[in-house]
């Protein structure tokens, strides 16, 4: 018996056209998170924008993010300002298209990370839009490529538009270090009104961009979404391999084989995770990792899971 064609909505990101992903998108992911968390999104959107309403004084669960210093300095103790919910929500997604994106070793091209990231961008923008919320994007540029930036609006075609631009993005040319500063910057500038900001990210960055993070966050709930693949912390033993760095495109000979050198790897990646922590950390950001063989269903549940139980901490 002959076998069943493929789906074309079920193709790769990079063959099939922001219709065809969106469909699949809908069928195998916003379908079965309907399921799980029964329409209840707010564990995943509690960004909501905030309209001031009134002054009162600090009490200790406070959060100091809300503190008016003005009013403070005057009346000698801390007050913080109070807000009503705005239902509708203005989200947008910082998307890193650096090199080291375009890294995968799990089931080919659905395995790298940019692929991960078409994915996750298009479920969270329509679940977003389905509810009446507005979502927009800014690309990380290099010097050759400028940064682009897709206002925010609403709707099905703002989706479509969203996915057909991030298809549309050609690998960047390598450079010494990707630096996200400039993308995160760039933010801080251009958003004007309190949103809800997805950084969407390896972090495999030039240092310094975590004071940018900051900054971003004091005027916006940010949430930072690391995107990894497994063999970025352990090497797996398949002998010897030329290593090609996906920045800085730099080669280096390694054996596989030797038990030493792939702990030192892990070593090395362990180290990186630490700090990667601790700079999340002292920006005050929440860190959501995502690795390229976890089902996007899961890992978004897991995402749901944390941010409720962060919030009621």
């Amino acid at each position: 018996m002959a076998a069943r064609p493929p789906d074309p909505a079920l193709a790769a990101p990079g063959a099939a056209t922001p219709e065809r992903i969106l469909q699949r998108l809908d069928w195998k992911v916003i379908r079965r998170l309907d399921g799980v968390l029964q329409g209840d999104y707010r564990s995943l959107f509690y960004g909501y924008g905030l309209d001031f309403a009134d002054l009162r004084e600090y009490q200790p669960e406070d959060d100091i993010r809300y503190i008016d210093w003005n009013v403070t300095a005057r009346m000698d103790a801390p007050y913080v300002r109070q807000y009503v919910e705005d239902r509708e929500i203005t989200a947008w997604f910082l998307l890193d298209l650096s090199p080291s994106m375009d890294f995968g070793t799990v089931a080919a091209a659905r395995g790298q990370k940019r692929a991960m990231l078409v994915d996750f961008v298009g479920t969270l923008a329509r679940l977003l839009t389905q509810r009446g919320n507005r979502v927009g994007a800014i690309f990380y540029g290099s010097q050759a490529v400028p940064r682009k930036t897709i206002p925010a609006r609403g709707g099905r075609l703002q989706v479509l538009r969203l996915m057909n631009e991030l298809l549309r993005q050609q690998p960047l040319q390598r450079a010494p270090l990707t630096d996200l500063t400039p993308l995160l910057q760039g933010a801080l500038n251009a958003l004007k009104k309190r949103s809800l900001v997805f950084i969407l990210s390896d972090f495999i960055s030039a240092p310094g961009w975590e004071r940018a993070l900051a900054l971003l966050n004091r005027r916006h709930e940010a949430l930072a979404v690391r995107l990894w693949d497994p063999s970025e912390r352990e090497l797996p033993d398949l002998g010897p391999l030329l290593l090609e760095d996906a920045e800085t495109s730099e080669q280096l000979y390694v054996d596989t084989h030797d038990r030493k050198f792939r702990q030192r790897f892990a070593q090395a990646a362990a180290q990186r995770e630490a700090e990667l922590q601790h700079a999340f950390k002292r920006a005050g950001v929440d860190l959501f990792s995502f690795a390229t063989n976890e089902d996007l269903v899961r890992a978004l549940v897991r995402l749901a899971m944390e941010r409720r139980q962060r919030r009621h901490a």
